[in-house]
């Protein structure tokens, strides 16, 4: 009697980590797209807005693949590359302020300091942007609704930091993990999403 119950209750978890372990899988799946989809250097936000978009037909159970993918990505990428220009202009801009601050010059620790929150809470404000992206969306639109977000929900922000965090680290220590943890980012991304919208 009490081994059934045992075997009733594994069969019952057996779904659910099963579930939750091709969750992950999916993740690492979808951050090799992502990277992928990178290569083309001004393609990042692109990349992560389908990789996001093909996230959240997972985990809805919505049939999707590499083909929804690519699709995803040729509609984001219309608009999405000038904000990947944009995006790395800002990158250049901060990087001269970090060298302003180690050449010594008047107030350069400050303006280094400044430039490194302004690029995070760029880079948290396009990734939440990337994870509500849907065909059709005006990046401009997107980037505003998650500028203000950042701000307004210090903790899911800082949830995106974490995980950008653990793509650096593992970049540094294993570089080629970095790529399927990309899609790790997306996931993360698309959770605060959520859990901003249930709030």
């Amino acid at each position: 009697m009490a081994q059934a119950r045992v075997k009733a209750r594994s069969a019952r978890k057996e779904p659910f980590f099963g579930e939750r372990f091709s969750v992950f899988a999916e993740c690492l799946l979808t951050g090799v797209w992502i990277a992928v989809a990178c290569l083309g250097l001004v393609t990042y936000p692109a990349a992560f807005a389908a990789g996001a978009r093909h996230l959240r037909r997972r985990t809805a159970h919505v049939g999707g693949g590499w083909r929804e993918f690519a699709a995803d990505f040729r509609a984001a990428v219309r608009g999405g590359w000038a904000v990947g220009l944009a995006g790395w202009a800002v990158a250049a801009a901060v990087r001269v302020d970090v060298e302003a601050a180690r050449a010594g010059l008047p107030g350069g620790p400050l303006v280094g300091a400044v430039g490194i929150f302004a690029l995070i809470g760029c880079v948290v404000a396009l990734l939440r942007a990337a994870a509500v992206w849907t065909p059709g969306a005006s990046w401009r639109a997107l980037l505003a609704g998650a500028g203000r977000r950042t701000v307004l929900d210090p903790a899911g922000s800082f949830l995106i930091v974490g995980g950008v965090a653990v793509v650096a680290l593992s970049a540094l220590f294993v570089a080629p993990l970095a790529v399927p943890v990309l899609g790790a980012v997306a996931a993360a991304a698309v959770a605060v999403e959520l859990r901003y919208r249930h709030r």
